[in-house]
């Protein structure tokens, strides 16, 4: 509580919490306690929104482009090709985040690996008309041609979250072009924890028809409320979390970078909600072997390729018995369990030595 109090002192909220009311002492209590909390939470809102951080990063060469998707090239250019798949949800720049928690720009400046970067965007007026065959099939499966043209031979392909599922399947359609498949964070068995909520995310979408039909995305805002209701209480913690820091710290620094990229979302085409929030959530259909993208069933037990499966302790995204039900279905798998969240295992100060170090060694090998 006294930390509370001096960050209320260093980030006054508009309004001060109410005095205790003495007629009844243990809701007065509560009372204040919850007046207080609610203060320092508006405190870290109103400290976030005049925090002058901004990212600055200039995106590197784009090596190839179809509609809305590029190829961003991290170098060097006498490096092993590694393709990056990130999710269709959010900006793909999560792997390179900020100078200090840039994956990718460490991976190139450091281990001899060339990292290649699939940035979706948001989708153009032909991406929203677009299925996941369309994604995977499309852009996904030209922008490998093209990174395999930066080799002699096949190239590992890592996919984050969502992106290990088209990772997943761009491995099924494309084994010969790929040496080693890398899995961070990566759903599977959506019924694994969480069966009411997951299916409640299917019903969300199916009584979204009309907007979806009217506008051919389902737009971030939704989304974001979506998964939100995973983890309610999650914002109002890590805002009075925040309103502690001092302002002018790397830690505040950070929170902001990662908090400018949480609310840099992307609208799911049309049908990739669909077959997304309704097919996955709703009718697990990849852990039930069903999942098809263009006619091709996705059977992770038929992927005859080496691959790392890292699947985050502590992630309230993706639950770990969602993902390691992936590692348990692919014949040659490695499964790491480190003690890291979601996002925190590509971007948190101990990523480095926890996730980036061992798989940057991993894929130097495959």
């Amino acid at each position: 509580m006294d930390a509370l109090k001096v960050a209320l002192e260093k980030n006054p909220p508009k309004t001060n919490p109410r005095k205790p009311d003495d007629s009844d002492p243990f809701a007065s209590a509560v009372d204040h306690e919850i007046q207080i909390r609610l203060a320092a939470f508006s405190s870290g809102v109103n400290a976030y929104r005049n925090h002058p951080y901004r990212r600055v990063l200039e995106d590197p060469p784009v090596i190839w482009s179809d509609g809305s998707t590029r190829l961003l090239d991290y170098g060097p250019a006498d490096g092993k090709p590694v393709l990056f798949v990130p999710s269709l949800i959010n900006r793909a720049y999560i792997l390179d985040l900020s100078e200090r928690r840039s994956l990718l720009r460490w991976m190139a400046a450091e281990t001899g690996l060339r990292p290649l970067l699939v940035d979706w965007d948001k989708p153009g007026p032909d991406e929203r008309r677009f299925t996941l065959t369309d994604y995977i099939a499309g852009p996904l499966e030209a922008a490998l041609t093209q990174a395999r043209l930066m080799s002699a031979g096949p190239i590992p392909v890592v996919g984050y979250c969502m992106g290990g599922l088209l990772a997943l399947a761009l491995a099924a359609r494309r084994a010969a072009d790929i040496s080693g498949l890398v899995l961070l964070a990566t759903p599977w068995n959506f019924h694994a924890e969480r069966v009411a909520q997951a299916e409640s995310l299917a019903r969300a979408v199916a009584a979204a028809g009309a907007l979806l039909e009217t506008y051919g995305e389902l737009p971030v805002d939704i989304i974001q409320a979506m998964f939100s209701a995973l983890d309610p209480f999650l914002v109002t913690r890590k805002f009075i979390h925040f309103s502690q820091m001092d302002m002018d710290s790397q830690s505040a620094l950070d929170f902001v970078a990662l908090e400018d990229w949480l609310n840099d979302g992307v609208p799911l085409s049309g049908p990739v909600a669909h077959e997304c929030m309704g097919g996955w959530y709703g009718r697990n259909t990849p852990h039930q072997n069903i999942w098809t993208v263009g006619g091709k069933n996705i059977v992770p037990q038929d992927i005859d390729i080496p691959s790392l499966v890292l699947v985050p302790q502590q992630d309230r995204i993706v639950p770990p018995a969602s993902a390691n039900a992936l590692a348990e279905a692919l014949p040659h798998a490695e499964c790491r369990n480190p003690r890291l969240g979601h996002i925190g295992m590509v971007a948190a100060s101990r990523a480095k030595p926890v996730i980036w170090e061992p798989m940057a060694d991993w894929l130097a090998q495959h």
